[in-house]
């Protein structure tokens, strides 16, 4: 067990994670943030980031997120990089252990994402950032001109393909069902994009690449024939993964599995905040990521004020 007890010890490096860290170190708080893999968490996987402000001509995620983390260092935030296993958040000290050792904070900020719903074909992450991509619009603009899949039925699916529709050549969403799921407000929108095209009963048997994506193998689930349809991306937007199986018991969750928590960022459990992709949100971005840390920072430091 650590001796230190920090004030805020943040889990997870993303653009959430070390905007609370660089809020919270500002505001004379010692600080912690935890990262399993590298800064920028989902965000380091993009290859170019095209809508966070200030860079008129993009920047790749995983400098952006190296950006952040020398930001937040720079006024004293400590980087750890260790994969948390499980979390007390009960009493005024939080304890989050590792497999190198224990961590103890009176604030506990959890930023640890969600992970897009993958597929499940084997070739499926070896050609992430290469023609596999789960984020219309941080990437869609790599593709412009081009022919793109989108594989999915509901909201997000719909939205992503009249999205892309707008800047590709051609786009093909590829719905598992008879029909869409998607509410009517997206379904009525559809016929205003003639080069979007949906087929239904239809969906990927196999990704064809070389170097990248160059295309798909279709299954119509209603006559049992496969077709080979060729393209440059393909996004999938079959829902999303929050990290939030360590605390299913300990927090309140959501039907999706998203930790509830409003504009605030607290949680059910006091001096525990949850920021970005983690929580339920309306839209998850890098900048409402940002956002939402510096809000769990305002609110951490309230909560200290009491304890302290």
């Amino acid at each position: 067990m650590t001796a230190k007890i920090y004030d805020v010890i943040i889990v997870g490096g993303g653009p959430g994670g070390y905007t609370a860290a660089l809020y919270c170190a500002r505001a004379g708080l010692s600080t912690v943030v935890l990262e399993k893999f590298s800064p920028g968490g989902q965000m380091a996987t993009t290859d170019t980031v095209d809508n966070y402000p200030g860079f008129e001509k993009g920047i790749e995620g995983f400098d952006l997120g190296a950006r952040m983390q020398a930001s937040a260092e720079r006024y004293g935030v400590t980087t750890e990089f260790a994969e948390v296993t499980s979390v007390e958040v009960n009493g005024t000290v939080k304890t989050v252990h590792t497999p190198d050792g224990d961590f103890q904070g009176q604030a506990l900020i959890l930023a640890l994402g969600a992970a897009p719903r993958e597929m499940g074909l084997p070739e499926e992450r070896n050609l992430w950032g290469r023609g596999i991509a789960y984020c219309a619009t941080c990437d869609g603009m790599l593709y412009k001109g081009k022919d793109v899949v989108v594989v999915g039925g509901g909201n997000t699916a719909v939205e992503d393909a009249m999205f892309l529709a707008k800047i590709c050549r051609q786009v093909t969403l590829l719905c598992r069902g008879a029909q869409l799921s998607a509410q009517k407000i997206y379904l009525e929108a559809l016929p205003k994009y003639p080069n979007l095209t949906v087929r239904y009963n239809a969906g990927v048997q196999k990704i064809l690449a070389e170097k990248k994506v160059t295309g798909v193998l279709v299954h119509d689930k209603k006559t049992g024939t496969d077709e080979t349809l060729s393209c440059s991306g393909v996004f999938v937007a079959i829902g999303r993964v929050p990290t939030t199986d360590m605390f299913k018991d300990l927090l309140t969750l959501d039907k999706s599995g998203y930790i509830i928590a409003d504009e605030t960022t607290r949680t059910n459990v006091p001096g525990v905040f949850a920021v970005g992709d983690i929580r339920t949100k309306p839209l998850r971005q890098i900048i409402t990521a940002a956002a939402d840390g510096a809000l769990a920072s305002k609110f951490a430091e309230e909560y200290l004020a009491t304890v302290k």
